[in-house]
């Protein structure tokens, strides 16, 4: 079998070429040791494996390590080398580094559609003997040119001479001007050179004043199709499609068989699974909304333009965008991070994701602020809000410092031609992400809602007959303790907070059984306005659902899970305890 490394700079369309050389033929997983994407594809006797997106071979970052090490250590027939026709000058210092590595290059000179209609012309074949490397024209979203590639690859027409002493550069200045002279000689400029489309945009979009209110309006919309036009409608349909025909159904049909298989099954497996997965739509707009971004040339701005204010919690400006989702559903948040090429950036972002009050939580607050400030209910929601986004700054100061201090990266970042995304690479990315979502995940969740059922629904002499006397009121009871300084020590509360593990829309529900009565009068009798405010403020804290666990373990592992896991646990019940207590002062 023939293996190609691909290779290139982050926003070149080495996404769109990968897909379109291999379809659906696709496996990603993580390299070994870190948490870097590893993909790999195949089309006839070819593997094609996806290496990340780098601007060098300096092994700064994890991911020119892995890079690096590949090209050293495994069987790789010929580098697949993806470059930005109308960026050569930036793109080619890569292919230098190549070079040293001694493979043989296929150089594929990508969107030369672009390059041409800007008025430029290159010279192929001076540029294939002046780089020493097999070059190919391609336009990679519109497929053309990819025949072509696929014929030298097959048939290994490539140049078989891996010579590199011409490239053995003292400095990054003199390979730039090697390349500065390479393209003198390669490329040939019309009398008239078009402004690129790309320059007149950005006027617009990258202006000291247009750009804030440009992003907002872009981020707008991508959560208006999400929640409101598409994405929550859809959900939304097949939540009334599970909880008012599918449930019934099943409980009908099974209603001769015994009670606990039956509650197993409808209560169990079929409510906990489906309700994470109703939340499905959801993600994948989303996603589809987040690839559009990216493979349109936009998000590579959105970076740019926050990078100097997340710089000071330790991201690059891309990592604003998972916080940002993070507002709407943790468990996309936590999968889009992996777009970020830095794995510090990863990590610190999926750590500061969970803290951003997600829509879930929502259906708590309504509740809460209805019953206990009814004058004030628009004010308390916006200071939780409020507090989430102070409360993952100052933290994000401190990771900074303390478990990132060694990592701090530069954000260098290449921005490339704005561009029509095709709705293929978009279709094919999402499915990948739908894939993993449900195979990972779903298993967590599968587990995870039999276990809740079964401590809700049994005790030492069998099953409960209500769930004040099941496991799951004995594990309320030993816990509570623990929340007696917040302000709410009943077993009830401590139940309807684990119970949140599940799903936090599952603490009101839960409450409504456990407290047995109405949620407007007996509240009042366990919560003084204080005590509600910290059990709220603990919500907004504490431990996502275990989607969200899911997600960060399949993203990141076991080890820094159980770090947010407890850290989180622990970042809660301290800020609920400074709460209740200084507004126990004042009230």
């Amino acid at each position: 079998m023939t293996t190609v490394a691909l290779l290139g700079n982050p926003n070149v369309g080495k996404t769109t070429l990968f897909n379109a050389l291999t379809g659906s033929n696709q496996y990603v997983g993580n390299w070994p040791g870190v948490t870097v994407e590893k993909k790999e594809g195949y089309f006839k006797d070819i593997k094609i494996v996806d290496l990340p997106g780098i601007y060098a071979m300096d092994t700064f970052s994890n991911e020119e390590i892995v890079s690096k090490e590949f090209l050293l250590r495994d069987d790789v027939d010929v580098i697949l080398n993806i470059v930005d026709g109308s960026k050569l000058d930036r793109n080619l210092y890569l292919t230098t580094q190549l070079k040293k590595f001694n493979k043989p290059i296929i150089l594929a000179v990508n969107m030369i559609d672009v390059l041409e209609s800007n008025g430029f012309e290159i010279d192929f074949e001076k540029l294939s003997s002046e780089m020493d490397v097999t070059v190919v024209p391609i336009s990679a979203a519109k497929k053309s040119g990819l025949k072509e590639l696929t014929d030298i690859i097959e048939n290994k027409k490539w140049k078989s001479s891996i010579s590199n002493e011409r490239f053995d550069f003292k400095s990054e200045k003199e390979a730039y001007k090697f390349i500065e002279n390479t393209l003198k000689k390669s490329i040939n400029k019309s009398a008239s050179i078009k402004k690129p489309i790309s320059e007149k945009l950005d006027k617009f979009i990258l202006h000291p004043i247009l750009a804030f209110p440009i992003f907002i309006v872009a981020i707008a919309l991508m959560f208006q199709l999400t929640f409101a036009w598409v994405g929550q409608p859809i959900s939304d349909w097949l939540d009334g499609l599970l909880n008012d025909s599918l449930i019934p159904y099943l409980s009908h049909l099974l209603s001769g068989t015994s009670p606990w298989f039956s509650s197993l099954l409808v209560d169990g497996i079929v409510a906990g699974v489906g309700s994470i997965i109703v939340l499905l739509p959801v993600i994948l707009t989303l996603f589809a909304c987040i690839t559009f971004l990216e493979e349109s040339g936009y998000m590579a701005r959105v970076a740019f333009l926050m990078d100097k204010i997340m710089r000071r919690m330790g991201l690059s400006g891309k990592a604003f965008i998972p916080l940002i989702i993070g507002f709407g559903c943790n468990v996309p948040a936590i999968m889009s991070a992996r777009t970020l090429e830095s794995e510090k950036d990863r990590k610190l972002t999926a750590l500061l994701v969970p803290l951003m009050s997600c829509n879930a939580r929502l259906a708590i607050y309504s509740v809460f602020v209805s019953i206990f400030f009814k004058e004030h209910q628009g004010l308390i929601v916006a200071s939780l809000y409020f507090l989430s986004v102070f409360i993952a700054f100052i933290l994000g100061v401190i990771f900074k410092k303390t478990l990132f201090k060694k990592q701090e990266e530069p954000f260098i970042i290449e921005l490339p031609s704005y561009s029509m995304p095709q709705l293929s690479s978009i279709a094919l990315q999402v499915w990948e992400k739908c894939k993993s979502f449900l195979k990972k995940a779903g298993t967590l969740i599968f587990a995870m809602s039999v276990l809740i059922w079964f401590l809700s629904n049994f005790n030492v002499s069998g099953m409960a007959s209500d769930v004040n006397s099941s496991f799951l009121a004995q594990i309320g009871q030993f816990i509570s303790p623990i929340f007696a300084p917040l302000g709410f020590g009943n077993w009830q509360s401590a139940v309807s907070l684990l119970s949140g593990l599940l799903a936090k829309e599952s603490v009101i529900s839960t409450m409504q059984i456990v407290y047995a009565g109405d949620l407007n009068t007996v509240l009042p009798t366990f919560f003084t306005a204080v005590s509600a405010y910290s059990f709220l403020v603990f919500v907004l804290l504490y431990v996502p659902c275990i989607s969200t666990i899911g997600a960060m373990k399949k993203e990141y592992g076991a080890k820094l899970t159980t770090f947010s896991f407890v850290f989180q646990t622990t970042l809660a019940w301290v800020v609920a305890f400074l709460v209740f207590g200084i507004g126990s002062l004042i009230v």
